[in-house]
C-alpha cells in the first residue's frame, strides 16, 4: 500500500503548490476558485490549499502571512487524479484486516485509501472525534513535534506527547524515554519490562511530598557591562577583570540575597555572613586567571555581612609578582548603594609562584 502510493505519486508530473493559511475552513471554501482544492484542515483557523500554483498563490494572498510548503507535488488535489485508477487496482488486490490498535476511519475498506489520496486531511475533525470518545492523551510518532504543536488548537484540554523533537542526534534516546515517562504518568500502559529488562518497581516513601523546591537557583556568572573595559570573568560573584599597568589585576563584582539566595542560609549568631570558603574560592579563581601559583595563605580579616535589601560590591586585587614570582591578594567590599563609603578589607593573602607546591599540614 505505502510503496504503491509513493511510487505512483512520484511518477506524476511535478508542479502545483501547497500553501498554509490562517483562516477557518468555512471562510476559505466559501469562494474556492477553480484550480484550488482544500488539502487539509489542521485547526479551527488553519487550513492548507493545494492545486495550480498561480491560482493557489493568488487566492492564499487574501489572508495575512500565507506559508508556502516545500513539496514536490500538489497533494490532496486534482493533481493526484492521474494516479487514482492505478492505485485503486493495487489496493483491490490487497488483504485488509482489522487493526490491533483502533483507528478512526473505515481503514478496512480499500476505497478509503483511494479517497485519502484525493480528499482533505481532516486533522481537526479526527482529534475532536477521538476526544469525544474520552481520549485526552495523544502520542506523536515521527521525527519532530509538528502535530503536537497543532494539537492544542484543536482540543485544548488534551495533552500531546511527541516521541522525538527536532534537535535529534544524541538526544533521541532520551527524548523517546522521556515521552514514555510522560505517557506513563498520564495513565498509558507502558511495557517497561521490554525497555528495562530485569528492572522492578520500588516503593516510594510513605510521607507525602510537600511540593516545595529546595534546589538552588543558578545565578549564572557575572556579566561585564559593554564598553566598561572589563573582560568577562566567568565567576558567579565576579562580573569582570581588568589588567593594571603595573602587572596587577583587579576583579570586580557584586553579591546579594536576590542574585545569590543561598547566601541567606549561612547564618552565624543570627546574622547572615558570606562563608569563608566563598572568599577562598574568589582567591583561587583570581589566582588561576592570573596564572599564579596556588593560594599559599589567606587570612580572614573581617566578616562580610550579607546586605539586607541591596547588593555589596566586591573587589579582588592582585599585585604584580615580586622577584620570586609571589603575589599578594586583597579581597574588599563596600555597600553597593553608597559610593562614598570606604572599601573594607575582608581577607588578604599570598599567592605562590607559578609551579610552586603548597605543603599540606
Amino acid at each position: 500500500l505505502v510503496d504503491a502510493r509513493g511510487r505512483l505519486m512520484a511518477a506524476l508530473p511535478a508542479g502545483g503548490a501547497m500553501i498554509a493559511v490562517r483562516a477557518p475552513e468555512a471562510e476559505v471554501t466559501a469562494e474556492l476558485p477553480d484550480g484550488v482544492c482544500l488539502a487539509a484542515v489542521n485547526g479551527p483557523d488553519s487550513v492548507v490549499l493545494s492545486g495550480d500554483a498561480r491560482v493557489v498563490q493568488a487566492y492564499a494572498e487574501k489572508w495575512p502571512r500565507p506559508k508556502k510548503l516545500r513539496v514536490s507535488h500538489a497533494f490532496h488535489s486534482h493533481h493526484m487524479d492521474g494516479m487514482l485508477d492505478a492505485f485503486a487496482d493495487v489496493v483491490r488486490n490487497l488483504t485488509f484486516s482489522r487493526p490491533e490498535i483502533a483507528l478512526p476511519g473505515d481503514v478496512e475498506d480499500p476505497a478509503y485509501w483511494v479517497r485519502q489520496v484525493r480528499e482533505p486531511v481532516r486533522f481537526l475533525d479526527t482529534l475532536r472525534t477521538l476526544r469525544s470518545r474520552g481520549i485526552r492523551t495523544f502520542a506523536e510518532l515521527g521525527p519532530d513535534a509538528a502535530l503536537s504543536a497543532m494539537g492544542p488548537q484543536c482540543v485544548p484540554d488534551a495533552v500531546f506527547v511527541p516521541a522525538l523533537r527536532p534537535s535529534g542526534g544524541a538526544t533521541e534516546p532520551r527524548d523517546a524515554v522521556t515521552a514514555l515517562a510522560r505517557l506513563h504518568v498520564r495513565g498509558a500502559a507502558v511495557d517497561w519490562a521490554a525497555l528495562l529488562p530485569g528492572a522492578r518497581p520500588v516503593d516510594l516513601p510513605t510521607t507525602a511530598f510537600q511540593r516545595e523546591r529546595y534546589w538552588l537557583r543558578d545565578s549564572g556568572t557575572g556579566t561585564a557591562p559593554v564598553g566598561s573595559g572589563l573582560t568577562p570573568d566567568g565567576h558567579p560573584l565576579l562580573a569582570g577583570v581588568v589588567d593594571l599597568p603595573d602587572g596587577g589585576r583587579v576583579h570586580t563584582g557584586s553579591l546579594s540575597t536576590a542574585s545569590h539566595p543561598w547566601l541567606a542560609d549561612h547564618v552565624v549568631a543570627g546574622t547572615p555572613l558570606v562563608p569563608g570558603t566563598a572568599l577562598l574560592d574568589l582567591a583561587l579563581h583570581a589566582a588561576d586567571r592570573a596564572g599564579a601559583g596556588p593560594v599559599d595563605e589567606l587570612v580572614l580579616r573581617e566578616p562580610l555581612v550579607v546586605p539586607d535589601g541591596h547588593a555589596a560590591l566586591l573587589r579582588v586585587h592582585i599585585t604584580p609578582p615580586d622577584a620570586a614570582g609571589r603575589r599578594t591578594l586583597t579581597i574588599a567590599s563596600r555597600a553597593g548603594d553608597a559610593d562614598t563609603d570606604p572599601w573594607t578589607t575582608r581577607a588578604e593573602g599570598t599567592l605562590a609562584a607559578p609551579g610552586a607546591g603548597v605543603p599540606h599540614e
